[in-house]
């Protein structure tokens, strides 16, 4: 169920790509609430605005803002009619209709009606929204010239327009395109599907590298397939039947309390290992050589860059989250990821296992134009859960020479 509440708009705080942060008197407390203008219009300070706080009332991290739903006082203009029949959010009360890239309306259809072929560009899957930055970070520091499309699915936020990462490294030039595929929407192009969004990334913005993951959010019940990050897996398949180069970024982390999670995910385990059925490049990190000099801890009154993500209610990145141990040294976790990947990696499993040394990569993390957290723990909290991800970045960019 939603639940409803009346709010008034008592300051505008900040606005990124697609959307705005408002401040609101809601029931006699001052509350953040956003508003996506392409779907409700663009509030006013004074007017009174109709709100669902379902996630705010719930505690939630990713999700915990006040949402606008409507203007209560004035209508939004009509938008200019346009083409395009692709509805997104469909049959729910803010269901919208976007032009898809690959429609009979879209100026791409005809490069796309019989389009079936990646023609092996590297598709890196990650499982969590928040390695997309990491990713990035790693695959510029080897290739800064290469074009990168992120290719955003719907197991997490749906509007693009939520992700402050997506509008920072679209800022910061680090980001070409981003491609929003079956209810997600927002994107710079939209696509029915994971394979009409990944074949979108080659033929039509022409990108040397894609990168998959749900948006910001992560649904997981702590049960062994109640989590959105099954996707992983099943976007490996996608980018192999379209003759793509899938590389599967694992989830890790050296200071998750929860087992199940300790070192190298059961989320990855269970997408890579279960669900995909064709075989990817397992990218390893190579923590035994060269190991780089992290802080494992923030020191008493030390806070991340500015161009850390302000902290949501509850997913706050300058401390710990909830549960957190210290970060397991990096040799020692090293010799727990081996032990972890051996049963999705060849002879044990069905994928390649490549191992990628991580020196040098601690830099590019620290040159992110955004900030860097992972269920609430920057950098310094849990440095390998970044390295990971840019391992992987940079087995992509290798793939460009081949």
């Amino acid at each position: 169920m939603i639940l409803w509440r009346e709010g008034r708009v008592t300051s505008e705080r900040r606005e990124w790509d697609g959307a705005v942060e408002y401040e609101v008197e809601l029931e006699g407390q001052t509350r953040r609430a956003l508003a996506y203008p392409a779907l409700v219009g663009r509030p006013s300070v004074g007017q009174r605005v109709l709100l669902n706080v379902t996630a705010l009332q719930r505690g939630l991290g990713t999700g915990g803002y006040a949402l606008v739903v409507a203007i209560l006082d004035t209508l939004p203009a009509d938008p200019p009619a346009g083409p395009g029949h692709l509805v997104k959010a469909r049959y729910t009360p803010l269901q919208a209709m976007v032009l898809g890239v690959d429609e009979q309306e879209s100026q791409h259809h005809a490069v796309l009606e019989d389009a079936d072929d990646l023609r092996g560009l590297p598709v890196v899957v990650a499982d969590l929204h928040s390695a997309l930055p990491a990713i990035v970070a790693g695959l510029r520091q080897a290739a800064p010239r290469a074009r990168v499309a992120y290719v955003m699915t719907d197991g997490g936020a749906l509007p693009a327009w939520f992700s402050r990462t997506v509008a920072g490294l679209r800022h910061a030039g680090w980001l070409d395109t981003c491609i929003t595929v079956g209810q997600a929407f927002g994107g710079d192009l939209e696509a029915v599907s994971v394979h009409s969004g990944l074949l979108a990334a080659r033929h039509v913005a022409q990108v040397d590298v894609a990168i998959v993951s749900q948006g910001p959010g992560n649904l997981g019940t702590g049960t062994r397939w109640g989590f959105s990050g099954v996707q992983a897996g099943e976007v490996v398949n996608a980018a192999a039947t379209l003759n793509g180069r899938p590389i599967a970024s694992l989830r890790v982390s050296g200071a998750d309390a929860r087992e199940r999670h300790r070192g190298v995910s059961h989320h990855s385990l269970t997408a890579y290992g279960r669900v995909a059925l064709a075989p990817a490049d397992v990218v390893v990190p190579d923590f035994t050589t060269s190991l780089p000099e992290v802080p494992l801890t923030l020191r008493a009154g030390e806070v991340p860059p500015a161009s850390a993500p302000v902290p949501l209610p509850g997913g706050n990145p300058e401390s710990a989250a909830v549960g957190d141990n210290p970060p397991i040294p990096l040799p020692e976790l090293a010799r727990l990821i081996d032990r972890q990947v051996r049963a999705i990696v060849a002879p044990a499993g069905r994928h390649r296992e490549v191992r990628v040394g991580v020196e040098g990569l601690l830099e590019a993390l620290r040159e992110s134009p955004v900030g860097l957290s992972t269920m609430g723990r920057n950098l310094a909290a849990d440095p390998a859960a970044f390295l990971t991800a840019a391992a992987a970045g940079r087995h992509a960019a290798s793939l460009l020479s081949d």
